[in-house]
């Protein structure tokens, strides 16, 4: 049975080569016989005795091969067959014409076998034996020591001839046959190799979820577009695109309807640019548009507000509605850069800066941006190592009793003194804090330094002062907070009445259900609760119903005018009558005149604190305004260590 290809995807080449082979020599072999039995017939009916006895030795040995060839032993099978051919040629030509004979016709037929089936030493050494052959028998007949008998041709030759120019045709039909299909599967094969390289070169040009272009190729159209404008000398723009609560889409439906609806904008920021406009993917939600030819920042302006209210309508994903808006950063060539990376970098700031000024806005990239993110990144990193340099320190500003002008605490200001900038201002690196989570470790450095600083002036002889510590939104995130102001009350031996906490009024509406449970561990442990800047956020009874506070702080920019101004006057009424109303102290911050004071006073606020009777103090400076100045009796809850700006 002949061997037969496999399609199984699975073969590996060496299968397929071995099956290609083993089908080859099957066709040869069935061939040759085919010849073999036509030139057996020949003899017998020309009764040449001995050619009639080569070929049947022939016969046997090329059907050996084929059995060989059954049992997928290739190679031999392969060389028993052209070798038995070789042979029985060469014995041929010696018994009859020598180099004349028809049978020298199976040499370029065994040579033709040989290259497609066995190796090329293999084939080397078939092509000596034929040459030596040849030599061998030319040299006898030139020296005289054997003559060739040269008859003349007959019609026996001529079947000889033809039967032996028939088998060498099916040979090479066969083999011409295996090698259209070859160069068939070749061909085949090289348009699948370039489809893929094709489809691979796609895939990394282009956006797999959205289709656009991706960063590389956008890079690569950013090149030919700075060609183009710096020939024309026009301008070309880098819009840098964020979407702005794509976050919260893709939290509350799912990422299956986010990855939709960033199709949906992906479409509709192609829908709002020119033509010759790019659109492309930078990763997330975020995306860049690549603007060429552009005549100056008013035309850029009016584009990225045509993106902007394109980006604003609602959405409807999977038959949910969904409302979203875009923050965009714009840089520009020749303005702020040349190459496509800075470009981009100085967009995607611009687009921050949109981000902080509330969102769906348009910003274009300045040189103030830059410096503020290089001080930044210069800032945060120093801020990382505040803690361990002994960079960090508290200031104590002093918060008195309006009615007796006695002093109830302090509220302690966070101040870092870089060494080569100075002291940075509290509004300035609190924000990196919260940014980048170090508020966390500095907020729990700030807790322990204001309960050591406690245990310190009750030491002193200074007792009866409490400090109220601003914690920030993250710190209540973390879930800890309660476990460290617990740790440091043990720590340093601390009254817990004597430490007081702030929250933000805003950072009520913020998960408030955990807000409740840990300031109720908070309360369990004895310190006071207060809202800061009360009056700027969110006004609202039942957030100090359910959070039980102790104190209302009211916020500065209502008390800075109070003298000169009516609502506000009516403002801190309102405040003061209702913290009476909820049985809560209230202490009025900002301070900075008698006028101040006594309208204060007479509206009933508690406490006060302000340049009106002192700045923020060191610590040292601190203790001597303490001791000089009359203090309640007893303990109060006043005062604030606050690791935000006063």
């Amino acid at each position: 049975m002949n061997a037969a290809p496999t399609n199984d995807p699975r073969s590996s080449p060496l299968d397929e080569d071995e099956n290609l082979h083993a089908r080859r020599l099957s066709q040869l072999g069935v061939t040759v016989l085919l010849a073999l039995g036509t030139g057996s017939l020949i003899a017998l009916v020309r009764q040449d005795w001995r050619t009639l006895g080569f070929m049947a030795a022939a016969l046997l040995l090329v059907g050996a091969s084929l059995a060989l060839t059954r049992r997928r032993r290739i190679q031999p099978a392969a060389l028993l067959m052209l070798w038995t051919l070789a042979v029985i040629a060469t014995l041929a030509m010696w018994t009859n014409q020598g180099i004349y004979s028809p049978a020298l016709l199976v040499y370029p037929v065994v040579l033709v076998i040989g290259s497609m089936l066995v190796r090329r030493g293999q084939l080397l050494a078939l092509l000596v034996f034929m040459a030596l052959c040849l030599g061998g028998m030319t040299w006898l007949t030139e020296t005289g020591r054997h003559q060739f008998e040269l008859s003349p041709p007959t019609y026996g030759v001529l079947a000889y001839v033809l039967t032996i120019l028939g088998a060498f045709s099916a040979a090479i039909l066969l083999l011409a046959g295996d090698l259209r299909r070859a160069l068939a599967r070749v061909r085949t094969e090289v348009q699948r190799v370039q489809e893929s390289s094709e489809q691979l070169r796609y895939l990394a040009e282009h956006d797999q979820l959205t289709g656009l272009p991706n960063r590389r190729l956008g890079s690569l159209l950013f090149e030919q577009a700075i060609g183009t404008a710096r020939r024309n000398g026009t301008l070309l723009a880098v819009m840098f695109v964020d979407l702005d609560n794509f976050k919260s889409i893709n939290d509350s439906f799912g990422h299956s309807i986010g990855d939709d609806f960033l199709r949906q904008a992906a479409e509709r920021l192609r829908a709002a640019v020119r033509s010759s406009d790019t659109v492309f993917r930078q990763g997330g939600d975020e995306f860049l548009i690549l603007l060429p030819d552009v005549r100056d920042a008013a035309a850029v302006s009016a584009a990225a507000t045509h993106v902007l209210a394109g980006m604003c309508r609602p959405y409807t994903v999977r038959e949910i509605t969904v409302s979203s808006s875009c923050s965009i950063g714009v840089a520009m060539f020749p303005g702020e850069s040349h190459d496509f990376e800075t470009l981009v970098k100085k967009a995607d700031l611009a687009m921050h800066h949109a981000k902080d000024a509330g969102r769906n806005a348009i910003r274009f990239f300045d040189e103030a941006m830059n410096a503020d993110m290089v001080e930044d990144l210069m800032l945060g990193t120093g801020l990382a190592q505040a803690l361990e340099k002994n960079e960090l320190s508290l200031h104590f500003q002093p918060q008195l009793d309006l009615a007796s002008g006695r002093l109830l605490g302090a509220e302690a200001l966070l101040r870092w003194q870089h060494p080569e900038l100075g002291w940075i201002p509290p509004a300035r690196f609190i924000a990196l804090a919260e940014r980048s989570g170090l508020i966390v470790e500095i907020g729990q450095w700030v807790i322990d330094q204001a309960c050591r600083q406690l245990r310190a002036w009750a030491d002193a002889g200074l007792g009866h002062l409490v400090l109220s510590i601003n914690v920030s939104t993250i710190q209540f995130k973390r879930g800890t907070i309660d476990l460290v102001v617990n740790q440091a009350l043990d720590r340093h031996g601390i009254n817990p009445a004597s430490l007081e906490l702030e929250v933000t009024e805003s950072a009520l509406i913020h998960d408030a259900e955990t807000f409740v449970a840990t300031l109720a561990r908070l309360k369990s442990l004895g310190v006071g609760l207060s809202i800061d800047d009360f009056g700027t956020g969110y006004s609202n009874l039942s957030y100090l119903q359910r959070f039980e506070v102790d104190k209302l702080k009211i916020d500065q920019s209502f008390v800075r005018r109070l003298s000169q101004s009516e609502p506000d006057q009516a403002i801190v009424r309102a405040i003061v009558q209702m913290a009476k109303s909820l049985k809560l102290q209230t202490t009025g911050e900002g301070i900075e005149d008698q006028a101040t004071a006594a309208l204060l006073r007479e509206l009933g606020c508690d406490q006060g604190q302000g340049y009106l009777f002192s700045r923020p103090l060191p610590l040292a400076q601190f203790e001597r305004f303490a001791r000089e100045h009359p203090r309640a009796a007893g303990t109060m809850q006043a005062g604030s260590a606050s690791p935000t700006p006063a």
